[in-house]
């Protein structure tokens, strides 16, 4: 298996790009991540490669997950293309992203974050693309436009010429502030699906508030309308959106569409077994300590099958070469 949403994280240095704000620094996600991984903010260099050592020494322990998807975060822009720093809570430069992936090839592909909205999205989609990018990962609450509005189509369009995946960020969003939360619906994926691009909706369509799933209907409908659809299950056990792994646990027409990931560096628990499988499994699921394990585990014991990213990527557009439901 490839994990295809694997944030990664790092302090400002001297042209690496990334950027973490002050108030981010100060969250309670921040500071539970600095305290488990050892980070100091005083030492940036030392913190952002402890950070990648940490996600190495997990994934070459894992048995069942080979590489991931290192996953960038690009920032706001103003109605002119232009990066808002001050809007920007959270980013990780594209050459970082690359440059990682690079220096890993056997266990790191790379995950470039473009927001449509910059002035020269489709150039940045060009050069990364020919660096090697294997994704384009979004976050359209946070980064502030609407993935349905039709401006971005020439953009939408060199992702389809290029065959490069779109992974958009569906439902609410917690960790960043959201500038518009109504950006996570995926009915508004319909634009670049239209398109031809092939579109990865994140953690599986859910709302990421607890039992309330109003997009379930919208996940059913754009699996069948669309065949260049599909949806990662990362952070489906996170306690605020496990209901919409019951709800795909129920619905195997659509697993064929579905894609492995976790949402490392978030937690991978297990309370969305107790009560659905076995005794032995669940306690197998339990003494499991590796997330990227635990996630197939889970996955595994629960009757969800999944399918690797890599098997997108190897076929471009082209679906006939995959197996989907009607």
């Amino acid at each position: 298996m490839i994990d295809c949403h694997v944030h990664l994280a790092a302090l400002r240095t001297e042209g690496n790009g990334c950027y973490i704000s002050p108030a981010m620094l100060r969250s309670p996600l921040f500071r539970f991540l600095a305290w488990k991984h050892d980070l100091k903010t005083e030492d940036a260099p030392r913190s952002n490669q402890k950070y990648v050592d940490d996600l190495l020494a997990e994934l070459r322990k894992a048995k069942y997950v080979e590489k991931a998807v290192l996953l960038g975060m690009d920032g706001v822009y103003d109605a002119t293309g232009v990066l808002d720093e001050a809007r920007t809570e959270f980013l990780v430069g594209n050459d970082y992203v690359l440059n990682l992936a690079k220096s890993y090839p056997n266990k790191f592909l790379p995950g470039v974050s473009i927001n449509p909205q910059r002035r020269d999205a489709i150039e940045e989609l060009e050069r990364c693309t020919e660096a090697g990018a294997t994704l384009v990962k979004v976050l359209p609450n946070s980064q502030g436009f609407d993935p349905g509005n039709r401006c971005f189509i020439p953009f939408y369009r060199k992702l389809a010429q290029r065959k490069i995946p779109l992974l958009s960020h569906v439902g609410y969003e917690i960790v960043l502030t959201g500038q518009d939360q109504t950006a996570g619906d995926p009915d508004k994926l319909r634009v670049p699906l239209e398109e031809g691009v092939t579109v990865i909706a994140a953690h599986g369509c859910s709302f990421g508030l607890i039992a309330y799933e109003p997009y379930y209907p919208t996940l059913l409908d754009l699996v069948r309308r669309y065949a260049n659809f599909f949806a990662d299950v990362s952070a489906l056990t996170l306690p605020n959106r496990f209901g919409m792994l019951w709800r795909l646990q129920r619905h195997p027409e659509v697993h064929a569409r579905l894609l492995f990931g976790t949402d490392y560096p978030l937690g991978v628990f297990h309370w969305p077994c107790w009560g659905r499988i076995g005794w032995r499994d669940l306690r197998t699921i339990i003494r499991t300590r590796n997330r990227f394990d635990r996630k197939y585990l889970i996955l595994k014991s629960l009757g969800i099958v999944c399918r690797s990213v890599d098997q997108l990527i190897s076929v471009g557009t082209d679906f006939k070469s995959v197996p989907l439901p009607p």
